[in-house]
């Protein structure tokens, strides 16, 4: 490899593997080109660390490069200066156009030169502080700040934050007001966001400086990475920030109460506006009602800056973050965001780095910078569910009532402007209903409609709706721009004591005639609303809970944002389920490239990583040429496992031990042959095997069909006799406990010589336990795969993919790209599940595949090379059982 693009030695915490080499070697070379990096690692094989130390080794490696770089020029500036200022002072007497024609020449220079010594002193700044806080230098001058920096700090704030166009008045209810609205002079307000740029000297936090954009699913993944760069060599130098939701990073307990994301925000928001409010005048400040608006205590400019240095100073996690913000009374939302400029790691959720309004308001700015994804194997599925959104028959008649009476409320106050835009919107949500089979002013509960799904392109739905004749572009800015969602939301939640009836009985117009029943009904579902119990923290998302959102207007907004997609990209499926308030409007994107296409275009480079990428190809067409990338910017690395071949045992079985077939397509796997040879199976595995089993069914409906008929049949007890039975919970929030019981087990029975041999957890392929969770060592010895976890091919959505991949996408090796998508949901869904058993070099375990189908080749050819080129297929069980008795029994001679 040539030494431009590569480095001959990276700092790592011990001695690297080959593999790690290897991978490190090669993701410097695509930063370094600017490239678009494929990375495939097996977990186990230390991942993160090299891409930890191979990343940020040509960051350092950069820095330095530019730092050289600008010095020369500066250099280079300040000699053509000085060696052309005597003539041209001694000119500037006689004749006055040299004179003038000179200093154009040299303003240029001068300028430059000014220009590079600005840019160095602003970076020895912001070096001698990071120093400073790393030697934990008591920061006094960043405690005792002069109060002109608390309004630098505020209008840094401003830049991130979402724009607060609330108009001042004398009347009650101001701040619900949409202000004046211009639709298409953007100017002021663009100037307004930008103007704090220019007097930022100080703080130099506007500066955005070269980094690295990490991103991942779950914040425990993100966590689990931010530990890997504390044990990393970089930890003292790197500064890091960790980017989440106000739900993840809040510590106002009277906020985080509020439990869902959407009132978590929404709250925050007001506080911040509630911050910022000027009384006008001592009469004012008395003729309001009720109790001063409340502000939030963390939000404090000084303490803000302080907590932001100090987590650019030492490397934290979440929690930490957590922590310092109780200790220092500073928001860590608000902090970590002041924190994105200077940082040179930004670790942060999919969603805040792949949508672009989630990322503008989040101030992450990708031109020119790295950007890593990892865990991306289900990458284009992640862009699609973002991107897509849907809008129930209630939660639209909600909206509706809702916005009608803030309009008919607030039309003396409001400008002709937004009383036109409100009646845009208006007239768009009854077209949505009017789609779904129903009308606005009616209960939705009592609106039948027939049941049925239809499928639209964007342009011939607009048409059924009768609503193509208004422009969705610009009813998105009026949304954006006049934050009319928020204002209805704090409207709703001011007057909602029950349900949102506003109007008093004298009042007769048209409107409230036609919003009457509406209302009534939106009191009965307050009340009732109100004597239910409150649901526990992992039911907050149910349908339920979004239907009674404070603000459906927000889940319209979100759709009406997709609907101003291509007429090629995506579909609309108006879903009607028997009533109006259950029937549904869901916009599908189908072709996720065009919203990845702006990331891939503004990064200087990207790296796309997964411990399972296969299968590439597939990937590759989707997301990347079709986003425009040329093949020749594409770097495929695959690497093997650091395990020795001998410690995996994967063995496809074609049929059981009473000689059934196993063949689990729909039609048969529900026979009760299938289901007893699948217990006959187990129960052998469960004899043989030490430690834990994880047995990955394909389906929620199946475990549950399968482990009740050997319940009926006895299977289930024999089971138990060997091993303790652990199901996956339904819950989310309940996954950890039954790990730590099932871990306990498998500890226990290891020491204890009778009885249970350890524990057979039961899983679902896709479901809580499939990706994430590691079973190392003796948690999992033995993965069974019980049939092949196809998609649903009847449903709409999937067809619909289909059919738009089969329409754009080349057809390769005799498949059309539909069913190709349907092979490799499949398989990537089975390399996630089997790939969790494997972790660490010196771990062991067994892979049973139990379906014929596995061993097509076609089908082998998609499991990671490391567990492929170690597949035996086995027609019948004896000898397969033989080969899985002598993997253990060597292992455990090996270990005594």
């Amino acid at each position: 490899m040539n030494m431009e693009n590569g480095r001959a030695q990276f700092p790592f915490p011990y001695q690297p593997y080959d593999i790690q080499e290897q991978f490190m070697q090669a993701l410097y070379s695509v930063l370094e080109q600017g490239k678009v990096g494929i990375f495939e690692s097996p977990t186990g094989t230390g991942k993160s660390l090299s891409l930890i130390c191979g990343a940020l080794s040509w960051l350092t490696d950069h820095e330095e490069k530019s730092r050289q770089k600008a010095a020369a020029l500066l250099h280079e500036g300040q000699l053509v200066l000085s060696t052309s200022a005597a003539p041209s002072s001694t000119t500037s007497y006689s004749a006055e156009p040299d004179w003038i024609t000179d200093f154009v020449q040299k303003k240029a220079e001068r300028d430059l030169v000014s220009k590079l010594k600005e840019e160095e002193l602003k970076r020895k700044k912001r070096e001698e502080r990071l120093e400073m806080i790393r030697n934990n230098v008591q920061l006094k001058y960043a405690m005792k700040r002069k109060s002109s920096d608390d309004e630098e700090a505020f209008k840094l704030l401003k830049l991130s934050k979402e724009e607060d166009t609330e108009t001042q008045g004398d009347q009650e209810d101001e701040e619900f007001i949409v202000a004046e609205y211009e639709s298409d002079d953007e100017s002021k307000t663009r100037t307004r966001f930008c103007g704090a740029d220019d007097d930022t000297d100080d703080e130099l936090v506007e500066e955005h400086v070269n980094k690295i954009y990490y991103c991942s699913r779950t914040h425990s993944q993100l966590a689990q990475f931010v530990h890997e760069v504390q044990k990393s060599p970089f930890s003292k130098e790197i500064s890091l920030v960790t980017l989440g939701s106000r739900q993840n990073l809040c510590i106002n307990e009277e906020v985080r109460r509020l439990g869902s994301s959407q009132r978590i925000n929404d709250r925050c928001m007001e506080m911040q506006k509630n911050k910022h409010e000027k009384p006008h005048n001592e009469e004012r400040v008395k003729r309001k009602r009720g109790p001063a608006k409340s502000v939030c205590p963390y939000n404090k400019a000084s303490a803000l800056q302080h907590m932001r240095d100090n987590v650019l100073g030492t490397v934290h996690d979440i929690e930490q973050m957590l922590k310092l913000g109780r200790e220092t009374h500073s928001c860590p939302y608000y902090a970590a965001r002041l924190a994105v400029p200077p940082a040179q790691l930004v670790v942060l959720p999919y969603q805040m780095l792949l949508h672009e309004a989630t990322r503008r308001a989040a101030g992450v700015k990708l031109k020119g910078q790295v950007v890593i994804i990892d865990e991306a194997h289900n990458l284009s599925d992640t862009l699609s569910c973002i991107h897509s959104a849907e809008v129930t028959g209630a939660q639209l008649c909600r909206a509706y009532s809702q916005l009608a009476q803030y309009g008919d409320r607030y039309k003396s106050r409001l400008k002709a402007k937004n009383v036109m835009y409100i009646k845009q919107i208006l007239f768009v949500m009854e077209g949505l209903v009017r789609a779904l089979g129903g009308k606005v002013g009616q209960n939705p509960q009592s609106q039948t409609t027939l049941t049925g799904t239809e499928l639209h392109t964007i342009n011939n739905f607009l048409f059924k709706a009768q609503i193509d004749n208004i422009n969705l572009f610009k009813l998105q800015r009026y949304f954006e721009k006049s934050m009319i969602s928020r204002k209805l939301g704090g409207f709703v939640e001011k007057y909602a004591g029950s349900g949102v009836s506003v109007h008093t009985p004298s009042r007769t117009n048209k409107e409230n005639r036609r919003t009457e029943g509406l209302n009534r009904y939106l009191q009965t579902l307050q009340s009732t609303q109100i004597n239910a119990p409150v649901p526990p923290v992992d039911q907050q998302g149910s349908e339920a809970e979004k239907v009674l959102a404070t603000s459906p207007m927000m889940q319209v907004e979100g759709f009406f944002m997709a609907l101003t997609n291509s007429n090629t990209d995506g579909r609309v499926l108006v879903h009607k389920q028997g009533t109006l308030s259950e029937s549904s409007i869901k916009f599908l994107l189908l072709n996720p490239a065009v919203h990845f296409a702006q990331v891939l275009k503004q990064c200087r480079a990207v790296v796309i990583a997964g411990g399972t990428m296969q299968p590439v190809s597939d990937f590759k067409q989707e997301l990347l040429l079709s986003a425009g990338v040329g093949e020749e910017r594409i770097t495929e690395f695959s690497c093997g496992h650091v395990i020795p071949p001998e410690n995996i045992l994967p063995l496809v079985l074609c049929s059981g031990p009473s000689g059934q077939e196993l063949d689990f397509t729909y039609q048969n796997r529900d026979s009760p042959r299938m289901m007893d040879e699948t217990g006959r199976i187990l129960s052998n595995v469960c004899n043989m095997v030490p430690g834990g089993v994880v047995c990955f069914f394909p389906s929620y409906e199946y475990s549950r069909r399968i482990v009740s008929h050997w319940e009926a049949s006895g299977a289930l007890t024999r089971l138990a006799n060997k091993k303790k039975i652990f199901q996956e919970p339904k819950k989310s929030n309940q996954v950890e406990q039954v790990l730590n019981e099932f871990s306990r087990c498998i500890q226990r029975s290891a020491v204890d010589a009778g009885g249970l041999t350890g524990a057979l957890l039961f899983s679902v392929v896709g479901g809580k336990m499939s990706e994430g969770i590691n079973f190392s060592d003796d948690l999992g010895r033995c993965v069974v795969m019980v049939g092949m976890p196809y998609p649903n091919i009847k449903s709409p959505e999937l067809q619909e993919k289909m059919s738009y991949l089969d329409k754009h996408l080349p057809h390769s090796g005799g498949r059309s790209p539909g069913q190709a998508l349907i092979e490799n949901l499949c398989m990537k869904a089975v390399n996630q599940s089997i790939g969790r058993a494997i972790r660490h070099r010196g771990d062991y375990s067994c892979i049973v595949m139990c379906d014929r189908r596995y061993s097509r080749p076609a089908t082998l050819a998609k499991l990671p090379t490391w567990i492929r080129n170690r597949t035996s297929t086995h027609t019948t069980f004896g000898p397969a059982f033989a080969a899985l008795r002598k993997f253990f029994l060597e292992k455990k001679h090996k270990q005594a």
